[in-house]
């Protein structure tokens, strides 16, 4: 089991990255949230398998079409509370 906070960086709001990734985590079956933050960033906790938390992590460094990545800052994370991937409210 692999765990990790995702802050990502650039053109990330308001280009669909939030569901674009609730798809990708579910299709991989990692558990956590997403969510945007005041600063313009996205923030993720991203739980699971070790292999399937890199490959989204790496899908993440991507995004969706439209988004432009600039950083992604990574850190170990304790795992959710919860099993699944959602979308939880900005901060």
């Amino acid at each position: 089991m692999s765990s990790k906070r995702l802050v990502i960086s650039g053109r990330v709001q308001g280009v669909g990255y939030r569901p674009w990734m609730v798809e990708r985590a579910t299709a991989l079956g990692v558990d956590g949230w997403v969510r945007n933050r005041a600063d313009g960033t996205v923030e993720a906790l991203i739980s699971g398998n070790a292999d399937a938390v890199e490959e989204l992590a790496r899908a993440c460094r991507r995004g969706p079409r439209s988004a432009q990545v600039d950083t992604i800052i990574e850190e170990i994370a304790d795992p959710p509370d919860e099993p699944g991937f959602t979308q939880i409210p900005s901060v």
